[in-house]
Parts: C-alpha cells; sequence; structure tokens
C-alpha cells in the first residue's frame, strides 16, 4: 500500500492493498511500456452531500464515462456512458440522489482543452438511464455533438440552490460566434428552465453568492477585451466594474464572502503575477487579500458551505495560503500538509457530518483519495490512482530558474533519472502545447517518467507566453510563434548545458500540438543545437492555421491577429517553408481524425523534409485524432518514439513487444 509520512492523522487504513511495479529504471532489456499504457480504474471522485453515495469518472480507451457507487461497499448502483470521444468535462451532486454532468468532446489523447458541447445531464442513484436536461431527447445516452448542434442551447452549470434540492443554476447561450448568455433555473428532474437573468455581455460567465442569486458577470466581444459586471440582487440591475480596454487590467469574479457583502477577484498587473482582492460591495472598499511574489493563484479553496477561504499556489511544489490562517478550514488543511509532507493535500468535496473527500498528489503520484473526518481527524484511503507506480522510486521533478537573453525570467522543471551519474546526460527538451495560458506542472507526468525512465533528463521549461507567471508574462508571447517564444527553449537548453546537466552532443526536443512546433522550429532556427526533433499531432503552416481559426467567428480571427501574427507573415515562421534549414532527423506522428491540428499539416512538414533531403520517420493512423487512444497505437508510438532516441541521442529503447503498423 502507498505509505506515507505524518503523525497528525489517528488513523488511516485502505480499503485495498495496491501492487506497485518497481519502476527503478530501464533494464537490459530496455523500458517495459505496460504501467504507462495501463487506464486508471478512476480519475475524479466526489462524495455526496449525504455521504451515502460516490460519484466518479472512468476512463475508458476513447471515453470518459461517470458511475455511482454506493460508500458502505463500493458497488456500482448506476453509469452513463457515451459515444467515441465523449467525455465527462465535469459533475456535480445537486443533492443527495441527483448528479448533473456536463459533456465535452475530446479530439484526442492530448487534447488538453476539450470542447465543450453544453449538454446537461441528470443521473441518479436508483438507476434509472441518465435524463437529457439541455440537449436533443433523442440521445441515445452521453453524446458528443461537435460540429452538428443545430439550433438547440449551450449550457454549463453554475452552483447550486440553497434549499431547493431540485434546482440548480446554469448559464445557457445559443451557438452563435458571438452569444448572449443568460442564467436560467434548471430541475434536475425534469430539465424545466426558468430564466433568471440576461448577461450585460457576450460571451459571459457568472458567479452567484450563497444564497444562490447571480451577482457577476464577465464576458468578452469581438475585441476580446473583458468586461466585469455587479448587480446587489435578482432585482438590481447590471453596473460596469472595469472594463479592460480603459483599465488595462483583467478583473475576474471568483466567489463571494459567507455574508455576501464582499465579492473576491483575481487581478491582474503590469508587472507580476496576479492578487486576490477583496471588493466591499456597499461600501466599494478594496483590500489585496493574496498575492504571489512569482506565480498566480493555481487553484481556489473553500469553506464546507462553497465560500471562498484562500488558494493553492505551484511552484517548486502546491502551498496553501488562506486569507485567515485561524480559520477551522485553515488549521485542517494544515494538519493535513503535516501528514502528507511533500505532497499538495486538495478537498475536492464536503459531505454531512465534517466528512471531507481528500486527493493527494505530487511529482511522483497522480493523486490518491482518502475520506477525511474532520472531527476524530482520521483519514481512510478510498483509492490510489495509477497504484502500479511506486512513488518512493519514481524520479524527483525540481523547479529550476534561469535568466532568457534579455533578461526576462523562465521557470520550469527538471527530472533526471533515478541514481543518474555525476555527469552530463542525454536530454529530451519537452515545451508543453497550447501555448497561451497553458503551463507546465510539479505533477507527475506521463512522458516525462517514461523519459526519465529511458535514461534522459527532461527538460520542461515555462517559455513566456505561458500560464502561472502573470499577465505580463502571458502577453510577451504574443505574436511571438517562432520568435522570443523559441529563443527561451534554446535559452533553456544552453543553460542546460552550460550547468553540465545536459551532454551538449546529446540533446533531442519533442512536443505535442504547439509543442511540435516548437520542436520542428528548434532544428530548423539552431541547427546545431539539437540531435533530433520529435513533432506529436503538430500544428507546422502558420498561415493555414490562421486561415482555418479566421472562419469560425470574427473574435477568433482577432484573437489570431493579436496571439498568433497577421497572416501574411506567417510563412517566414512556418517549419514547413524552413526545411531546407534542418539537418537533424526528425519523426513526425498524427491522426487522421485531428481537428485541432489536421494530419495534413504533418504530412505537408513530411513532403518538405524529403525534399529537402532531410531523415524523415513518420507514424499516421487515420482513425486518431489529436493523440493517439487506442492501447496498440499509443504502445507503437511509444515504441517508435524511444528507438529514435535510442538512435540519435542514446537511451534505452522499449521491451520487446507486438507492434501495430501505422497506414500512411
Amino acid at each position: 500500500m502507498r505509505k506515507w509520512k505524518g503523525w497528525l492523522l489517528i488513523a488511516l487504513a485502505w480499503a485495498a492493498g495496491p501492487v506497485w511495479a518497481q519502476a527503478q529504471g530501464a533494464d537490459a532489456q530496455g523500458v517495459d511500456l505496460a504501467p504507462y499504457l495501463r487506464k486508471d480504474g478512476y480519475e475524479r471522485i466526489k462524495i455526496s452531500p449525504d455521504g451515502k453515495h460516490y460519484a466518479a469518472t472512468v476512463p475508458l480507451e476513447d471515453r470518459t464515462v461517470l458511475i455511482i457507487m454506493r460508500r458502505a461497499d463500493k458497488k456500482v448502483i448506476t453509469k452513463a456512458t457515451g459515444v467515441k470521444d465523449s467525455m465527462v468535462a465535469d459533475f456535480w451532486w445537486a443533492n443527495d440522489e441527483r448528479v448533473v454532468i456536463a459533456m465535452a468532446q475530446q479530439l484526442g489523447s492530448r487534447d488538453d482543452t476539450p470542447y465543450r458541447t453544453g449538454e446537461l445531464y441528470g443521473l441518479g442513484i436508483g438507476g434509472e438511464r441518465a435524463k437529457v436536461l439541455v440537449g436533443y431527447e433523442d440521445d441515445p445516452g452521453l453524446v458528443d455533438t461537435y460540429g452538428n448542434v443545430g439550433n438547440r442551447d449551450y449550457a454549463d452549470f453554475i452552483g447550486r440552490m440553497p434549499g431547493d434540492p431540485r434546482s440548480v443554476l446554469i448559464a445557457v447561450s445559443d451557438f452563435s460566434a458571438n452569444p448572449q448568455t443568460r442564467v436560467e433555473k434548471l430541475d434536475v428532474y425534469t430539465g424545466r428552465r426558468t430564466v433568471v437573468t440576461i448577461a450585460p455581455v457576450r460571451r459571459a460567465d457568472f458567479v452567484a453568492d450563497g444564497k444562490g442569486e447571480v451577482r457577476l458577470a464577465e464576458g468578452a466581444g469581438d475585441d476580446n477585451y473583458f468586461k466585469l459586471y455587479y448587480r446587489e440582487n435578482d432585482d438590481a440591475d447590471w453596473t460596469l466594474v472595469n472594463d479592460q480596454k480603459a483599465s488595462g487590467h483583467y478583473e475576474s469574479p471568483l466567489g463571494f464572502s459567507a455574508d455576501g457583502v464582499t465579492a473576491y477577484l483575481q487581478v491582474s498587473h503590469q508587472q507580476g503575477p496576479d492578487s486576490i482582492v477583496a471588493w466591499n460591495t456597499r461600501s466599494g472598499e478594496r483590500k489585496e487579500m493574496l498575492r504571489d511574489p512569482d506565480v498566480d493563484p493555481y487553484s481556489l479553496l473553500r469553506d464546507r458551505d462553497g465560500t471562498l477561504v484562500g488558494a493553492h499556489y505551484m511552484s517548486a511544489g502546491v502551498r496553501s495560503r488562506f486569507f485567515d490562517e485561524n480559520s477551522e478550514i485553515a488549521l485542517t488543511y494544515r494538519r493535513l500538509e503535516r501528514a502528507f509532507s511533500g505532497s499538495a493535500v486538495s478537498i475536492t468535496s464536503f459531505a454531512g457530518d465534517g466528512i471531507a473527500m481528500l486527493q493527494i498528489w505530487n511529482d511522483r503520484m497522480q493523486g490518491d483519495y482518502y475520506l477525511y473526518d474532520m472531527k476524530t481527524r482520521n483519514a481512510n484511503g478510498v483509492f490510489a490512482q495509477q497504484e502500479w507506480f511506486n512513488p518512493e522510486v519514481m524520479p524527483l521533478t525540481r523547479e529550476v530558474t534561469l535568466q532568457a537573453r534579455d533578461g526576462t525570467s523562465l521557470r520550469g522543471y527538471l527530472t533526471l533519472p533515478r541514481k543518474a551519474p555525476q555527469q552530463p546526460l542525454p536530454m529530451v527538451v519537452m515545451p508543453h502545447g497550447g501555448p497561451f495560458g497553458i503551463f507546465d506542472r510539479w505533477q507527475f507526468d506521463t512522458d516525462t517518467q517514461l523519459l526519465a525512465e529511458a535514461g534522459y533528463t527532461v527538460l520542461r521549461i515555462n517559455y513566456r507566453g505561458s500560464g502561472n507567471y502573470g499577465r505580463t508574462f502571458r502577453v510577451a508571447g504574443a505574436g511571438e510563434w517562432g520568435g522570443t517564444m523559441q529563443d527561451d527553449l534554446t535559452d533553456a537548453t544552453r543553460w542546460a548545458v552550460a550547468e553540465r546537466i545536459a551532454d551538449g552532443e546529446r540533446i533531442c526536443i519533442y512536443g505535442g500540438s504547439y509543442g511540435g512546433y516548437a520542436a520542428l522550429m528548434g532544428v530548423a532556427k539552431e541547427p546545431g543545437l539539437y540531435r533530433c526533433a520529435v513533432g506529436y499531432v503538430g500544428v507546422y503552416d502558420l498561415e493555414a492555421m490562421h486561415r482555418d481559426n479566421s472562419r469560425k467567428a470574427r473574435w477568433v480571427r482577432n484573437w489570431s491577429d493579436e496571439w498568433v501574427g497577421q497572416r501574411d507573415g506567417l510563412d517566414a515562421r512556418s517549419p514547413t517553408t524552413m526545411a531546407n534549414r534542418i539537418k537533424a532527423p526528425v519523426f513526425l506522428a498524427a491522426g487522421g481524425q485531428d481537428q485541432r491540428a489536421p494530419i495534413e499539416h504533418s504530412k505537408k512538414m513530411e513532403r518538405a523534409l524529403r525534399d529537402a533531403g532531410v531523415p524523415v520517420e513518420t507514424l499516421y493512423y487515420s482513425s486518431e485524432g489529436h493523440g493517439f487512444y487506442t492501447e496498440p497505437h499509443r504502445r507503437e508510438f511509444y515504441t517508435k518514439l524511444l528507438d529514435f532516441l535510442a538512435r540519435n541521442i542514446g537511451g534505452a529503447r522499449a521491451k520487446a513487444g507486438a507492434e501495430v503498423q501505422g497506414t500512411q
């Protein structure tokens, strides 16, 4: 079973003892891929308000489903299953016996921002089929509607209605390019809806107070400048609080105090990370409650009644900060953090009588779930994610900081193979996808752990444009595809060589989505720095990407102009036009069903490389999307990836096993 370090918990017990694979490094036969390909039993778990049931998401090969099980014996009593590529975006207990489910379409295993379909379903503990609350009534279960939405509405969950167990608040809009949004009260049994208010701004999100009154709305028009509005109650008019275009900063609503007088806002600054500000809605007084010197709030911390009480911050690890460090919830977190030293602690949900569902995680394990009794301070293990990995023998990940060539401070994460020798090692630079607002995190990362087991140092750097480091750092990436964003990766690579972390003759760059673009740009801009490049479901023709985005909506075209660049200048920053500069071997992998990075990007890149005489290997599957789903296809990809890296920079290969050949 998972070991733990601490003394504050009176009892700690697991319902079942996990069996670990001792992943201490590849043996002479190579890396065993099985632990990295295996699917978990559950992903997210929430306890019902009365504490009698769990709702949990279950990952299948090409979709995610939701189940409800009894807490007493863990027997599954009902489930809701969708079609291929459908996933449960989120779910909420509306009352003791019913869960509201929001659906999305995930277009592949590397789709970090699944497309919310706007469908809501209700699933009860009685074993009946999931009921369509918002969506097509003839849907056969949970389905996706990407590209085929007809005239129906798009809905998302806002919150429960205190004192009304039948109803929840939802945000509803049509599927137009720049929709008007409204708030409705939804009956979770019948699907009957009643309009509460209309948003004063397009593409709006809402925040309600503890009474269930919607009092904050934030949205943007075609110009993509955000506006924040406030109203005193359901009968009051909306008033403008902040206009980003006029003020020069964002103000995003987070929640209210228990008495509803104070609103909490996340506020951006011209320099440095965002702060959390308390705004007295009656007096107008503002007070900065929390601001970290280095990073933005990572996740919000709430009390049992849903009141915002603090935030997590992620840098070298995850740390919590509270508005009132002497509050009961703050003291509870501090006890748990001492008990689970070295790990992040999150309370995912509460049940009556002071029962909390905990998730405990760090850089060496995905996360374990516990039930914690806040009165007795007992914790009982419920489920261990990826229990076949032993965190005590997985390599540590540490935060690194360095200076870019223009003096910009860069942060990221470095993972060395376990028991690495005291000498420079072959290294894989792994830029994240996105790129804007996404960031590499201090958490268990499957690709990082796989590459470390194969003998590579792994560097994940948060280049400018990444999230977590304030608005100025994020905006610094605007229009810098192939520019300073790429220079940051180059500077981080050279830093690792200068620090004798990496062997300068054995470095490869590998990424997915935008990371695939960055990998190909890396070997194009710096032909002598990298020995190979891997582009997985990447985009390589920026002019084509801009053209495709511009067809979707005016605000998307404006975003592309501002954040990617004007279309007439993008060819000069597209790897497809720079193949003659590339000297290193390239491996490309892509899926024929990819709607985020169409396979034609990879095929055009392949043709350009072949025309330039660059060695190129490919793996295409016509049935896959933005990242491969099926186990045989993922096994084939990782087998070829490790073989490609081994031939070019000298790490371990995958253990021999059955392979499935991709199709051109």
